[in-house]
């Protein structure tokens, strides 16, 4: 047989398109070709893989070889195809003989003895070929991704000996054993360690049960960022289903991002302010997700917000409201997810002057108006709760003082979450306008007190619509079906401290 086809995968995004690999050999002069849009790392994957063959004990054919990647208009990267190209070859020239190679599909890099190297996006990869009723076989550092999928068989070697040996029925493979994974871990619940703010510690609440987008605006040094690293710990664990589509898009990233170290946790995202749009987005020459879309069914917490280039920040105001990022470049039209939860924090003035402590302010009404339009209004409709983090006096607050029943509020949160995911499927941040009306169930005095807050305050359609959902949560929280004014004035509260503040900052010079 002068022709032999193999199947494998190329990563286009989050997908895992299928590539067929066709090896020819025929008669002429020597030379080895590769055709179907292979990118650099593809074309110089002829010398792997000759290295490999001959390395592996079996002899490189003195051929014409020509190997054709289809689709031919899907441009091909990386080394994943090393492995389906060498296995071609081997078929091809009768050295290796297989009745069932059309079940089985094979993602990896070669080394010049015949190694396996580990290759980013298998996991995307291994969910494709289970559609597909194939068998995916790979390199042993991959082993860790696939322990996540259950009914499925894959297998994984060390060389390409060991596949060979598999496929003509030698020295078979053993499956990958899937794993049981659970939330184990034993972190604190607890929010003792923050000395007072009690309001902040009731928005982190709130937020956590309901999935809602938070800004914290306070001093240097009032707990701001101590309080955003304790929100992991009030989140619920993620489903298996949602650790697997997280652990798809860090396996997308590998190159550059460790997998989680502790699966079921919740990712938590802490980019610097000097994060390009792309670095937060995702792009580059060959897109790959951002920081955005790492935080996916997490936390994407940004300190020091008005730092941020502005223009950067407004590429997340799409991905807040639909969950999704979408790269355009001339090539390709790339789609991540990005159902992520923002919490951001940052000073009240460009000097973080704290005014219930100090007093006047010293910076000038054109200093504070620059600093705070780095944020626009746009974005800021995006955010459901906004509360302040003002300097606490701590020899008035000593942390002996300071009780908290953290096991007691998670469980409260985690029974909020249940009782969203049992009404409408999903957490009430993220349900649409239409249906949220509905949910909330008010009477005729809750129904007037939330006109009468949208008319007072000016609310945008959107902003309407984030008041009621986090009455819902409010309303959640304490057990009750339906919403009621002090639920809808309590979520008010939260959604004027951005322009209160403002007016306090502008008071305090006259």
């Amino acid at each position: 047989m002068a022709l032999a086809r193999i199947h494998s995968r190329a990563q286009t995004g989050m997908q895992a398109t299928a590539v067929l690999v066709e090896v020819d050999l025929a008669n002429g002069l020597p030379c080895f070709s590769i055709v179907g849009l292979p990118e650099a790392a593809v074309r110089e994957s002829k010398e792997r893989v000759r290295a490999a063959i001959k390395n592996s004990q079996f002899e490189f054919p003195n051929r014409r070889i020509t190997v054709n990647l289809a689709p031919a208009e899907l441009p091909k990267e990386g080394g994943r195809f090393d492995l389906p190209i060498a296995l071609g070859i081997l078929f091809a020239s009768e050295q290796i003989h297989c009745a069932h190679l059309q079940q089985y599909e094979f993602i990896a890099e070669l080394g010049l003895g015949g190694e396996l190297r580990k290759t980013r996006g298998v996991l995307p990869s291994a969910l494709a070929c289970l559609k597909d009723k194939r068998t995916l076989i790979t390199a042993s550092d991959n082993r860790a991704e696939l322990e996540l999928l259950k009914g499925q068989e894959t297998f994984c070697a060390d060389h390409l000996i060991q596949i060979c040996s598999h496929l003509i029925g030698q020295q078979l493979l053993s499956p990958v054993q899937a794993k049981v994974f659970h939330d184990d871990s034993k972190q604190s619940h607890s929010l003792a360690a923050v000395r007072g703010q009690e309001q902040a510690k009731r928005a982190l609440t709130l937020a956590a049960a309901g999935e809602h987008h938070l800004l914290m605006i306070g001093s240097p040094g009032s707990g701001k960022t101590l309080l955003a690293n304790h929100l992991p710990a009030l989140l619920p664990a993620m489903t298996t289903e949602q650790a697997i589509e997280v652990l798809s898009i860090y396996s997308m990233a590998q190159s550059s991002t460790a997998l989680p170290t502790e699966l079921m946790k919740r990712p938590f995202r802490n980019p610097h302010h000097s994060v390009s749009a792309n670095g937060l987005a995702g792009g580059g020459s060959q897109p790959k997700p951002g920081e955005i879309s790492l935080a996916h069914h997490g936390v994407l917490f940004l300190d020091e917000l008005t730092e941020f280039d502005r223009s950067c920040l407004e590429v997340m105001r799409e991905p807040l409201e639909s969950g999704r990022i979408t790269i355009s470049r001339a090539a390709a039209q790339l789609e991540f997810p990005a159902r992520f939860q923002l919490i951001a924090a940052m000073n009240p003035c460009p000097n973080g002057c704290d005014i219930n402590r100090y007093g006047q302010c010293q910076c000038s009404q054109q200093q504070i108006q620059r600093y705070q339009g780095k944020l626009s209004a746009p974005l800021l409709d995006r955010i459901d709760l906004v509360v302040s983090v003002p300097r606490v006096n701590l020899s008035k607050t000593p942390l002996s003082a300071t009780l908290d029943d953290g096991d007691a509020r998670y469980q409260r949160i985690c029974q909020a979450r249940q009782r969203q995911l049992q009404r409408q499927g999903e957490s009430n941040a993220r349900v649409s306008g239409q249906v949220i009306e509905a949910l909330c169930e008010m009477n005729t005095e809750s129904a007037q007190c939330a006109t009468d807050i949208s008319e007072l305050h000016r609310l945008s359609g959107r902003g309407f619509h984030r008041l009621l959902r986090v009455a819902r949560t409010i309303a959640d929280m304490a057990d009750v079906k339906a919403v009621s004014a002090q639920h809808l004035l309590e979520a008010s509260s939260y959604r004027q401290l951005f322009k209160r503040h403002n007016a306090v900052r502008s008071d305090s010079r006259e």
